[in-house]
């Protein structure tokens, strides 16, 4: 059974900004799940709460689960929940997890400074569109410049989910993770705050800086991000082989 691999977007965005991860997921055979989170994309009109972004992603994660093994993969927002998830009391059917921009404990200071910049373009003209277009024209490669937006933009769903992330005890998940975990930030990004902490708590996890990068790294640079994917999926192809040959070599995750 070929590796499955499960997408969870961002704030604001939809399935859409992981149009570069799916052609390439799909060239090299993998399943792809990009989902939709209530309240963006194709679900936008659903209001946001945790319980339902839990369980869409606990709801793609098994029906995935049926096809090979799962790499779990999140960005910023669905990468902090889906840290969360990856780290549940019962551990979830995943073998892998990629967290891209998501290494900052979503609590405190920092939080409430992101809702306030956040109501500040939502109270601008157009809700600040023309400015987070323009700063997308001007970062971005041609062929990924229009994925964030293909699916509109959640503006409604944003204040309910940002204000939710602080009911997340993400310290308490990533001592619990016990998987092959890569955290992956740009060198740029906001939330880089807490990668160390993040490293402490899970020291089995790989930590992976792109330079000349912001937080946008799975579009800003797509074929590092996917060359990490890459790496995330022929460790659990051989974690695969390994156990099926009933070999114990290798160093086991701590307990």
């Amino acid at each position: 059974m070929s590796v499955q691999v499960v997408l969870v977007h961002g704030i604001r965005t939809s399935a859409t900004m992981w149009r570069a991860q799916v052609r390439h997921l799909e060239a090299r055979g993998a399943g792809v799940h990009a989902l939709d989170l209530p309240g963006h994309g194709t679900r936008i009109d659903e209001t946001f709460t945790l319980e339902g972004a839990f369980a869409t992603i606990d709801r793609t994660v098994r029906e995935a689960a049926r096809h090979g093994p799962v790499l779990l993969v999140g960005h910023s927002m669905g990468g902090l929940i889906a840290t969360e998830y990856a780290g549940s009391e019962r551990p979830p059917p995943i073998a892998a997890f990629v967290g891209c921009g998501c290494t900052a404990l979503p609590r405190g200071f920092g939080l409430r400074a992101y809702r306030l910049l956040m109501a500040g373009f939502n109270s601008l003209p157009g809700r600040g569109r023309l400015i987070t277009d323009a700063l997308l024209w001007s970062t971005l490669p041609a062929e990924t410049r229009g994925d964030f937006a293909a699916g509109g933009y959640a503006f409604g769903a944003q204040d309910d989910a940002l204000r939710s992330l602080s009911s997340l005890d993400v310290m308490a998940a990533l001592r619990r993770i016990r998987v092959p975990v890569w955290f992956v930030n740009g060198r740029w990004d906001q939330l880089r705050m807490h990668e160390r902490l993040f490293g402490e708590l899970a020291p089995h996890a790989e930590l992976i800086v792109v330079p000349r990068t912001t937080h946008l790294v799975t579009t800003m640079r797509p074929e590092v991000f996917n060359a990490v994917l890459d790496l995330a999926i022929a460790t659990i192809e051989t974690d695969a082989t390994t156990r099926a040959s009933g070999s114990d070599e290798g160093d086991p995750l701590p307990t």
